[in-house]
């Protein structure tokens, strides 16, 4: 292996090489407490420390890293503590996530780290929005972003190379190609001679660099650091090297063949390079010997405070309370001034208010810039905001989703428009598995509202008419709104980006332009977790929420002889369900009416919490109407039928008749 001393002091070269031996003495103790079973796990970056500590050693303290779990060089070079570490590893409270998650599933903002989940796509995209937060705010620094060659096969890595590219973003993306994806060889996951070679199709440079190369790791990517702060732009970098254990110890390495292994030990980076400074008298076996001395002694000092340790408590109300970041609501009045305007212009004004009150806050989708939506809720900002903060983005949902929660890392607030709740699908995992559970595993806010355009009822077949809101209403980790009113519609918009954790924002798009109301005219705020009672009586409970409240309207106009509660609950989560309960306590009948279809909707889940709590004073089964158990039809009779809105005045009417 040849080295390139260059400008490098002496100084220089052995704090590199440290800074590998550090780590590998690290994973060895570790391979030790997995056998004795003190540790559950191990993914082993032996072999790789050169790219870990290389890349970080390029990078500047403030520049944020995201790495993956065999990447522990990452970590120690930016001297996060080993106790927190050890303490993280075996699941206690002085790590970084309270015992919530394991190995380097988390992240820590003094360090400028931010972990990975297993879903390895999704941090490609969160990196593009760290970017984008200095790229807007003009800080001229990197953001290098880890990957094994397995995950360069997952949509999501293809989604943040083109918007890093298309967006200009000052990203290093770092491949590890190490042979393997647990047991699958690369000949078997890609059919292309480099992986950097992909770089040509997105518009954007490349390297290919040896990883065990210490000095070539740091140099190269020295270099491109500084020019990428100068010219902001993402980089493609590969790096040749071999994971020379198991994808994870269990696993094993029986799969490789025993030449190979031989092969690329004798490439192995610490060794290699600490030949290479002996060669140059710039080590010696003394100098080596005080060096593994000074890190054991850290390393078994900082082990034994882990271990000695207690086991961490269950605390119910803190786990609880720590799945939402805290959010003090601030109420905001609004002026007696009024206007009367649609649902759709209430949103608009309503987002266009909260861009002069934020303006940290960007506003991405597709097509919202100049044309201004599909819906044009956007129309005419990038007049007065800039495109820079109303973004059009390339149609790859999961990225975009990933992107905001880069921004919301960096200091930054997103609303991200899903042209149609429908297309959410193609961005689930993120909102699912990282905006949702980020605060609750290391502390992190995703600063998130993404609006939600959707329902039935406008002739648009199966895949731009779905409610879909159960699929997040049962997701830990999420607030969902979804208004039936303008009033409610603006005011709870401007609570959902004040709060500092994801919102679903629900809007239904068949009561955009038909429903109007009395709009107060400058910014206000609405709290959530309050339901609206609409109408008052004695004999029945009407639960409902969006389009069903104007259903439930309708069908009590028709009979002004029910005697009704009707309750619009506006936020689904956090719910009013004291109101419910009230009400029912009062009446003795519930019906709750919901646009979704029926099994597994938000109404099963209201049913089943007036049974436990208010069985003795109901007089009447509780009662759902919901829309058929199939996906929502095209042709005008169909989905007229499909929807709950005439079967609701029979189902009334029943029981009442209880």
């Amino acid at each position: 292996m040849r080295y390139h001393i260059g400008n490098h002091t002496e100084k220089d070269l052995i704090t590199l090489y440290a800074r590998m031996l550090k780590p590998r003495m690290i994973e060895e103790k570790m391979l030790i407490l997995l056998r004795q079973g003190k540790i559950s796990k191990w993914f082993s970056g032996i072999g790789q420390e050169a790219i870990s500590v290389g890349v970080t050693s390029a990078l500047k303290k403030d520049e944020y890293v995201l790495p993956m779990h065999r990447n522990l060089g990452v970590f120690t070079t930016r001297k996060v503590p080993l106790d927190r570490l050890f303490s993280q590893w075996q699941g206690k409270a002085s790590g970084f996530t309270n015992g919530r998650d394991r190995s380097f599933h988390f992240g820590s903002q003094e360090h400028r780290i931010v972990g990975m989940i297993s879903h390895l796509g999704p941090q490609l995209g969160v990196a593009d929005g760290i970017a984008l937060a200095d790229l807007l705010r003009k800080k001229k620094r990197v953001t290098a972003v880890f990957t094994g060659e397995g995950a360069t096969s997952e949509g999501d890595f293809h989604e943040a190379l083109n918007v890093a590219s298309v967006w200009k973003l000052p990203v290093l993306f770092c491949i590890e190609n190490n042979g393997y994806g647990l047991s699958t060889p690369v000949n078997e996951q890609y059919n292309c001679e480099h992986l950097a070679d992909r770089a040509k199709g997105y518009g954007m440079e490349s390297r290919i660099i040896d990883g065990n190369n210490i000095l070539e790791v740091y140099e190269k990517v020295s270099e491109l650091c500084k020019a990428i702060r100068k010219r902001p732009r993402p980089v493609l970098l590969e790096f040749k090297t071999f994971r020379m254990r198991g994808h994870e110890e269990a696993s094993g390495t029986k799969y490789v063949p025993k030449k190979l292994m031989e092969e690329w030990a004798q490439k192995d980076p610490i060794a290699n390079f600490e030949n290479f400074l002996l060669e140059k008298n710039i080590l010696n076996s003394a100098k080596i010997e005080s060096l593994k001395e000074e890190i054991s002694q850290e390393i078994e000092e900082n082990l034994k405070l882990a271990i000695d340790e207690a086991a961490v408590s269950f605390d119910e109300t803190k786990e609880l309370d720590d799945v939402f970041k805290e959010f003090v609501y601030q109420e905001v009045n609004p002026l007696e001034k009024k206007e009367n305007i649609r649902f759709v212009d209430a949103i608009s004004k309503g987002l266009y208010q909260s861009m002069q009150e934020h303006d940290n806050l960007v506003i991405v989708g597709q097509d919202i810039a100049e044309y201004g939506g599909v819906f044009k809720i956007t129309e005419g900002f990038t007049k007065d905001f800039g495109r820079s903060r109303v973004r059009n983005t390339p149609i790859c949902e999961s990225a975009i989703v990933s992107a905001a929660m880069g921004l919301s890392i960096n200091g930054m607030k997103a609303v991200v428009e899903m042209q149609f709740a429908d297309f959410v699908s193609s961005g689930f995992n993120p909102i699912v598995n990282y905006l949702a559970k980020v605060h609750y595993r290391w502390g992190q806010n995703a600063d998130v509202v993404i609006r939600m355009p959707c329902g039935g009822g406008v002739g648009a077949g199966p895949f731009h008419s779905q409610t879909n809101e159960a699929w997040f209403s049962k997701t830990p980790g999420l607030k969902v709104v979804y208004p039936a009113f303008p009033d409610d519609a603006k005011g709870l918009l401007a609570t959902a980006i004040n709060d500092p954790n994801p919102v679903l924002f629900f809007e239904h798009k068949g009561l955009y332009r038909s429903v109007y109301g009395d709009v107060p005219t400058d910014y206000y705020t609405l709290p959530f977790g309050k339901a609206n009672l609409i109408r008052e009586g004695d004999a029945i409970s009407i639960v409902t929420y969006g389009a069903g409240v104007h259903w439930a309207l309708e069908t009590l106009e028709k009979h002004p002889e029910i005697d009704a509660d009707l309750i619009d609950f506006r936020t689904l989560v956090p719910m009013d369900v004291e109101a419910v309960y009230a009400s029912v306590k009062k009446t003795g009948k519930l019906i709750i009416l919901q646009e979704d279809t029926m099994f597994g909707g938000v109404a099963s889940d209201i049913a089943a919490m007036v049974m436990e709590n208010c069985f003795e004073h109901l007089d009447a089964p509780v009662k759902r109407v919901a829309s058929l158990d199939t996906p929502v039809p095209f042709a005008k009779n169909l989905e007229e039928n499909f929807l709950p809105r005439k079967r609701f005045e029979q189902a009334i009417l029943e029981l009442l008749a209880y």
